[in-house]
């Protein structure tokens, strides 16, 4: 009871303190924006409150978030926060989350531990596993990487990340690698009209040599089900948050320009809403499926895709209602407005959304979609 009531109340001080982040963090975040700039501030921010150190079991002094059942309420209010303030920081942080989430799932012990002493150090993890056509990572007999990885958000600014890479046995394996400081990061060959904040782009790892016990787990762990699609809940969870801060952007707006009487923009506000609330438990549901002990993995895979492919339903109806209210305002550069439609344009561009439509659907055609798991 004494370790429950501990958790909990470090996990209310962070939900606290990342509320209390959100204003400045959206002032912010038009700056970061303009300047291509990567968020250093708030990333010290989440160390501070607790949050790159929350991801680690408790067990390794974290409190679970995003590794235990007991962690996903928490988390999901914690990448809602996050999203409203930066989607950029949200993309950030949701991938140091899955990377912990991997780790702990596939790992030993041993690599769980040193992954928490940095995190509790305030290093952020990178998840990059999206190999160039032409320069597929591979690791060597001699335990030396070869290659290249993108995408990477927290190119050339994080010294963590897990990669995968193909072997000399041909198998495909999980690395934890620390990233020497230099030059391997290319930004400008990976220029997205959104999320700017998030240093996305190439890192070249030729030459790194990593050790045997850098292997997270077997062959094709990380592909594995229902875990795989099941992560895609938190992404979720920081779009609901861009989502919000979108809204209440336009809101304010509309009152601003003493335009919230009308009944035309009253409509599309209440329309904003539902979508709003309807991705809201849409995220909710995928949380409790994704994240209870013992869920059927087709359920929750498919379940959570189900969520996802919402979530994105409603933001691009919101974001319809937004342009449509404000107008050429909704447009105007320099404005959190604007750069929340560009983020968010960006961000819901996920992987294989049709066949992730057709796949639940073939799933869910013979059985009910499952009632969630109450959280306790």
């Amino acid at each position: 009871m004494k370790a429950g009531r501990a958790r909990t109340e470090r996990v209310d001080r962070l939900l606290a303190g990342l509320a209390g982040l959100v204003p400045g963090w959206q002032e912010r975040a038009i700056l970061l924006d303009q300047q291509g700039a990567y968020p250093e501030d708030e990333i010290a921010q989440l160390h501070t409150l607790g949050a790159v150190a929350a991801a680690a079991p408790t067990a390794f002094g974290g409190v679970g978030l995003g590794t235990e059942p007991e962690g996903a309420a928490g988390l999901l209010q914690a990448l809602r926060l996050i999203g409203r303030g930066s989607l950029s920081v949200g993309r950030l942080y949701e991938a140091h989350v899955n990377v912990f989430r991997l780790i702990t799932r596939f790992g030993t012990d041993n690599q769980v531990r040193r992954a928490a002493d940095d995190a509790l150090a305030g290093r952020l993890f990178g998840l990059w596993v999206t190999d160039l056509p032409d320069r597929k990572l591979r690791l060597d007999a001699d335990w030396m990487l070869h290659g290249a990885k993108c995408p990477c958000s927290g190119a050339g600014r994080l010294a963590r990340a897990l990669v995968t890479a193909a072997t000399p046995g041909g198998e495909t394996r999980m690395l934890l690698i620390a990233v020497p400081p230099g030059n391997r990061a290319t930004l400008g060959g990976w220029e997205a009209q959104g999320m700017r904040a998030t240093a996305t782009g190439g890192m070249a790892l030729d030459g790194i040599r990593v050790d045997p016990d850098a292997i997270i787990g077997g062959p094709g762990d990380y592909l594995r089900q229902p875990d795989f699609s099941a992560g895609a809940w938190r992404t979720s969870a920081v779009t609901l948050g861009g989502l919000e801060a979108l809204i209440a952007a336009a809101r304010a707006a509309l009152v601003a320009r003493g335009r919230d009487g009308d009944p035309h923009q009253q409509a599309r506000i209440g329309e904003a809403l539902i979508a709003q609330e309807t991705a809201h438990l849409w995220v909710r549901r995928a949380a409790q499926l994704a994240e209870a002990a013992d869920g059927d993995a087709g359920d929750v895979a498919n379940g959570v895709n189900l969520a996802r492919l919402a979530v994105e339903t409603a933001c691009l109806d919101a974001m319809r209602l937004v342009q449509r209210a404000l107008g050429l305002a909704a447009f105007r550069r320099g404005t959190l407005t604007e750069l929340l439609l560009r983020d968010l344009a960006t961000y819901l561009r996920q992987p294989a959304p049709d066949e992730a439509l057709t796949d639940a659907a073939a799933h869910f055609m013979q059985r009910d979609l499952p009632e969630p798991p109450q959280w306790r």
